[in-house]
């Protein structure tokens, strides 16, 4: 029996000139919420107090914007970098238009931004991606560009015999 499984893409199978659209997507709740939150010592009381943040300009409680990106990215991995990454090298421009809160969903997008053959590990290039996130209306709650190091097919079959 023939075996197949999930991956993300490889450096030379990503295409500049694609839209990568995640799925699902995901809900967003008040444990997210507060088990994120407190797990990174945030204590920001615009993710932990319903009464402090409904009397604050965004009118109530707000997802914690590190767990929104963190799920952002990680909505793109099963479609583009799932064994195909070496590693994360950075991300960049990361913004926060509009609020995210619970009981929102987030969508996430991907583009392409630039490709490069590594200069100094062969097998290897780097990948720019631009990850798009955004609510059940459509309205774009985060955006953030990431930085790979990926495996090119050839560069992951080398690597894996030991070569």
């Amino acid at each position: 029996m023939k075996r197949i499984e999930q991956r993300g893409l490889y450096f030379d199978e990503l295409q500049e000139d694609a839209l990568y659209v995640h799925s699902p997507g995901r809900t967003m709740t008040e444990t997210d919420n507060v088990l994120f939150t407190t797990m990174t010592m945030n204590t920001q009381a615009l993710h932990l107090d319903e009464v402090f943040a409904s009397a604050q300009p965004l009118g109530g409680r707000v997802m914690n914007s590190m767990f929104t990106l963190a799920t952002m990215v990680g909505q793109s991995v099963p479609q583009l970098t799932q064994g195909t990454i070496v590693g994360q090298l950075g991300l960049s421009e990361i913004n926060f238009p509009h609020p995210l809160y619970p009981g929102d969903t987030l969508y996430t997008e991907s583009k392409v931004i630039s490709l490069r053959e590594s200069k100094s590990k062969p097998g290897m290039g780097i990948a720019t991606f631009e990850h798009t996130g955004k609510n059940q209306d459509g309205v774009v709650v985060a955006t953030a560009r990431r930085t790979c190091l990926m495996f090119t097919r050839q560069g992951h079959s080398t690597a894996g015999s030991g070569q």
